[in-house]
């Protein structure tokens, strides 16, 4: 009989209809409320996302998991609360988690010590914790949404499990070493990260949307052009690329799609319930890692009257000479087009900041123009080697992605794109620290909107004390002039917009909460305290009303 291997994931969701992924250990069929779909295979792998259609608005839909007419979900014995589809529409605030970078180790010592205590300490989960929470809370509580902004796997941080699993599998003498090279590996890394009792539980019960950041892939991914001729020359990364693609489809990517847009989707239409997906898929991934394009990964979710969208900032960017930029013209175009319309609040949701502390953001934008403008010489190479160095790859060092996207939130703020929004926040990850901005317009702009940076990381990979301190540099204002000047002598443009710190920065693993309600909203912050399993919580580090 089939078993469930992974999952369910919870994914779309909206008024009426939902999808669900499942892995399973062979070919089957998969049941859920009555809908039933059929596995798809990739290389030994059995996979489906099925699709729940013509549920009543604003309802709670508890399930259960059937591969061949078995129920599979939840598991014997299991004391947690049922798995249920919530759908959109409820007459109540409207909850969305977020954050990033998530390294999946065990909670045990040396792992659950902090890194200055272990070099492998990264203290406990903030998901983990997160889910052991809700489920000693009543329902109504819970998160409705989770944004899983990057990084949710580590292709150079597996756990010592999956890290024996390659020495055994390959050894380790040749490069990459301990980190994956291919589609079978890059399966057991989503397993680590997602076949814990209770992340599977919160998985299964709060829709989940993902976008993929640099460790998904590799550490500096795209960052320069420098960089993607630099691997290209190395024997296994075609190998990784390709299967890193072909498994970001399957695990986080294909689940976020609507059940229209599945149906408009010329591959997962030849992928679906396909035995020989797997060739497919291949020859796809194979054609997209060649080519540099084929697809776009970017996507939007309609939450009432309110909108997200999810912007890739890193596979879809174009480093040629002279046209660094974060999207292609296609790519962006799209983005304009879905920020266009009425919404009480707009979401843009992408890994890498927008706006970091004002030090940090001149010195990229410094950094960038001394790398781009001069002529290939010393103080070119010097400046390539600090971008990979520091990882300067955040929109500051794309200066005409940064100047497109000022534009754009002052068009829509000022209601040049549709009734202005009570707020505009951009979410985002990745930089392992989190804090809260304000963003000011010059006063002829007309700007209506309330405008801020809100960047919740990591939900467990904390940085240590040393790194700590480099981090709270950039946002002094001695560092931010000096940093400012060096922009200006290198002639880079000035960001066009002020943003002040409102609160952070703050270093904990943790979880970020929007809260909206109508065209009211809030945000919250929570880290985890440490403990007992029974005494871990999250503990507010901040609250904060945006509009």
């Amino acid at each position: 009989m089939a078993e469930l291997l992974l999952g369910p994931l919870l994914r779309y969701v909206s008024e009426t209809d939902a999808t669900v992924w499942v892995e399973a250990d062979r070919a089957c069929e998969v049941e859920i409320l009555g809908a039933r779909e059929p596995t798809f295979r990739v290389e030994g792998r059995h996979y489906a996302l099925v699709r729940i259609e013509d549920l009543e608005p604003g309802s709670f839909n508890e399930y259960e998991v059937r591969l061949d007419g078995e129920v599979r979900w939840p598991e014997p014995g299991s004391d947690l609360p049922p798995s249920a589809i919530r759908t959109m529409g409820r007459d109540r605030p409207l909850d969305i988690c977020f954050g990033s970078c998530r390294v999946a180790l065990p909670h045990r010592e040396p792992y659950t010590l902090s890194k200055d205590e272990h070099d492998d300490g990264h203290e406990f989960d903030a998901l983990h914790v997160l889910a052991a929470q809700m489920t000693r809370s009543e329902r109504d509580q819970w998160p409705e949404l989770l944004f899983m902004l990057g990084d949710q796997v580590y292709v150079d941080e597996g756990s010592p499990e999956t890290r024996e699993r390659i020495r055994r599998r390959r050894g380790t003498k040749e490069s990459p070493g301990l980190e994956v090279t291919d589609f079978e590996e890059y399966t057991w890394l989503y397993r680590e990260a997602w076949c814990d009792p209770l992340l599977r539980w919160l998985l299964s019960t709060v829709s989940v949307s993902m976008v993929w950041d640099d460790h998904d892939m590799s550490d500096d991914w795209n960052i320069s052009r420098s960089w993607h001729d630099e691997m290209d020359g190395k024997p296994w990364w075609h190998h990784r690329a390709v299967g890193g693609i072909m498994s970001y489809w399957i695990y986080q990517f294909v689940g976020n799609l609507s059940p229209q847009e599945l149906e408009e989707n010329d591959l997962y239409c030849e992928v679906r319930g396909n035995q020989h997906a797997g060739e497919v898929l291949r020859e796809w991934a194979e054609e997209i890692h060649s080519t540099g394009s084929g697809t776009r990964w970017s996507f939007c979710r309609d939450l009432g009257r309110s909108r997200a969208i999810f912007m890739d900032s890193r596979a879809a960017r174009v480093l040629e000479k002279d046209r660094r930029s974060m999207f292609d013209d296609e790519v962006w175009d799209w983005v304009v087009e879905h920020a266009t319309g009425d919404f009480d609040h707009l979401l843009f949701a992408t890994t890498v900041p927008y706006l970091l502390s004002q030090g940090l953001h001149h010195l990229q934008a410094w950094n960038e123009h001394l790398c781009e403008s001069s002529d290939g010489g010393l103080a070119a190479r010097g400046s390539e080697k600090l971008r990979r160095a520091l990882d300067f790859d955040h929109w500051a060092s794309f200066e005409t992605s940064f100047q497109r996207l000022r534009d754009l939130l002052e068009e829509v703020g000022s209601g040049k794109r549709g009734k202005p929004p009570a707020t505009i926040v951009l979410l985002s990850g990745d930089v392992h620290h989190a804090y809260l901005c304000e963003v000011g317009f010059p006063r002829d702009a007309g700007v209506e909107s309330a405008v801020y940076q809100a960047v919740c990381s990591p939900y467990r990979n904390p940085l240590d004390s040393r790194e700590r301190r480099v981090i709270k540099v950039g946002f002094s204002r001695p560092f931010t002039a000096a940093t400012r000047a060096l922009a200006r002598s290198a002639g880079a443009k000035e960001p066009g917009i002020g943003w002040r710190l409102l609160d952070g920065p703050y270093f904990d693993n943790q979880v970020a909460t929007l809260r909206i309600d109508g065209r009211e909203a809030e945000m919250r912050l929570d880290k985890t305290i440490p403990g007992d399993e029974e005494e871990r919580r999250l503990d507010c580090s901040f609250e904060r009303r945006l509009a």
